[in-house]
């Protein structure tokens, strides 16, 4: 197996690509060029200039999976298009729209997925260097999203092409992270065993699945001044509990206290309840359980984290933000167990 560390490598046969896929779309369509743009390891991300197609639709986004992995699970960008046409005209939610893509075959020519290029600036407030959003623009955007992620829960998966796919319950949530914590050094894992015990004792009743996120988050989304454009980053969509996606969302609010967070100053991020108290009005229907899901937040991100701190070590990189991590993830473990009624 081998991977392209530089994206660049992969341009001359996506231009091609691009070329040939286009004119199903746009059929006197030509490609100018494909330069790359900063991703995540899920996938690879360029932007294409387009000429001869639809007025506003210039500059495209294409999505690669990466070379030299079997685009499954988190890389399998065709999978996350298909969510991206479902939503697509869903009231109140914003996706780019899907213009057109190419099946590939992989591992040598991997799929990729052409999208609109949607205009808006992507931040975290809270890991953001202080100063880089007003705090009303940061609470505007925060309401924004809270209403926008209950109106992606009013969708009713049932009624879509997406009906058959597997429903992750909250007790698979916990195995899933508990493997996670099973792969990684003795010192970034003490005390995970209990806080999966208590979680699995105190599994709440599930709600109706609804399309989850699974990083739902003002970092993956286009913001332009006091709203949102549009939800990025679906590699991790399932079919779950929307209580996931809430309490991730408001674990990156100030009063949260995030273990990665440059500054302890305020950002302008809405309260906890102010973002659920939004998403309830908007979706209208109470959301109950809610500590056992901030737990299960918790543990969660302690988890995700001491994966990062692993790979970093393998790496020989660990950066500011992995020092800030790594004496959290114990307190975290100790959060999730407050949470649950319980101390270690």
């Amino acid at each position: 197996m081998s991977v392209v560390t530089n994206s660049t490598d992969l341009i001359p046969e996506l231009t091609r690509r691009t070329a040939a896929a286009l004119r199903g779309w746009a059929p006197e369509g030509t490609v100018q060029s494909v330069e790359p743009l900063a991703g995540g390891t899920s996938s690879l991300t360029y932007v294409a200039t387009l000429s001869g197609v639809p007025a506003g639709h210039e500059r495209v986004v294409l999505k690669v999976a990466p070379p030299g992995l079997e685009p499954v699970r988190n890389r399998d960008v065709l999978r996350q298009a298909r969510l991206m046409q479902v939503l697509a005209g869903v009231p109140g939610v914003r996706v780019p729209k899907v213009l057109f893509s190419d099946k590939g075959a992989p591992p040598a020519h991997q799929p990729f997925v052409a999208m609109e290029l949607v205009p808006g600036d992507c931040v975290e407030p809270v890991l953001a260097p202080r100063g880089t959003l007003s705090a009303g623009q940061v609470r505007s955007r925060a309401l924004d999203a809270a209403r926008m992620l209950a109106h992606l829960h009013r969708v009713d998966p049932k009624r879509t092409a997406l009906a058959g796919e597997p429903v992750v319950t909250p007790g698979a949530e916990i195995d899933r992270w508990t493997r996670a914590f099973t792969t990684v050094p003795e010192d970034l894992r003490t005390g995970y065993e209990a806080v999966a015990e208590r979680l699995r004792a105190a599994l709440p009743a599930a709600m109706m699945p609804v399309f989850t996120h699974g990083d739902y988050r003002l970092g993956n989304t286009l913001c332009d001044a006091d709203s949102v454009n549009a939800v990025i980053d679906w590699e991790i969509w399932s079919l779950g509990d929307p209580r996931v996606d809430i309490t991730w969302l408001t674990f990156f609010t100030d009063e949260a206290h995030h273990p990665a967070s440059p500054s302890p100053d305020p950002t302008g991020m809405p309260t906890k309840a102010e973002l659920i108290d939004a998403y309830q009005e908007t979706r209208g229907e109470p959301l109950r359980d809610l500590r056992w899901f901030e737990a299960l937040t918790k543990y969660k991100e302690s988890a995700a984290t001491a994966l990062l701190i692993k790979r970093g070590r393998k790496a020989d990189h660990l950066t500011d933000m992995h020092h800030r991590m790594l004496p959290a993830l114990p307190v975290l473990l100790s959060e999730a167990m407050q949470l649950l009624g319980r101390t270690v």
